[in-house]
């Protein structure tokens, strides 16, 4: 999906209904802010503003997601590149994650011989501090690429709202979390939450 088209496209349609951005988000029940996001290609709706944004703006699902209005001819077809585009959107998220767990075990891999080394074997101290410092920068960095990966995989589901958001780095890294959950502070309704994690945004 293209965000800056479709905030274009959100930013127009409104303008055409003689809305501000404060009105618009008034009738949605979220801040200007959001509604200024989506417009600028940060963000976009979440799945459960989909309708209520429509119904405002007076445009479908579908074209919302084309970021332009659809003749009656081109809908069928715009439909189904907007659902190759979802599909493709939580593959990429999938691929991300997965990488982001191989980067994690073979971070491991690498580090542990290092401090295995440097336990066992009989050497100088400085080389012995050397091998444990290479491995703590092996096992940092991994976190720190493993993190970056998993994040931008998808986003995560707020139980209370069902809004779905990508967390800050911070926040993403402070959050308590379990395999396929993270406790996180919903952006829409400030619940704070285990958010499932999901692969489409």
């Amino acid at each position: 999906m293209d965000q800056i088209k479709i905030g274009r496209f959100i930013a127009d349609e409104r303008k055409r209904k003689g809305y501000t951005q404060k009105q618009l988000s008034e009738k949605l029940g979220i801040s200007d802010k959001t509604i200024s996001k989506w417009e600028r290609g940060n963000g976009f709706p979440e799945v459960s503003l989909l309708l209520p944004l429509c119904d405002e703006l007076e445009i479908t699902v579908n074209e919302l997601l084309s970021g332009e209005r659809v003749s009656e001819e081109d809908y069928r077809k715009k439909a189904e590149v907007n659902m190759v585009n979802l599909v493709r959107e939580a593959q990429e998220s999938k691929k991300k994650i997965i990488l982001s767990a191989m980067v994690a075990t073979l971070t491991i891999v690498a580090a542990f011989p290092l401090f295995l080394l440097s336990g066992i074997l009989e050497m100088e101290n400085w080389l012995r501090v050397l091998l444990i410092a290479i491995g703590l920068v092996v096992v940092c960095g991994g976190i720190v690429i493993a993190c970056i990966l998993d994040r931008e995989a998808g986003a995560f589901e707020c139980p209370d709202c069902n809004t779905r958001f990508v967390p800050d780095m911070k926040s993403y890294v402070m959050g308590a979390h379990t395999l396929t959950k993270r406790k996180l502070v919903c952006p829409h309704c400030g619940a704070h939450r285990y958010c499932k994690k999901v692969l489409t945004k």
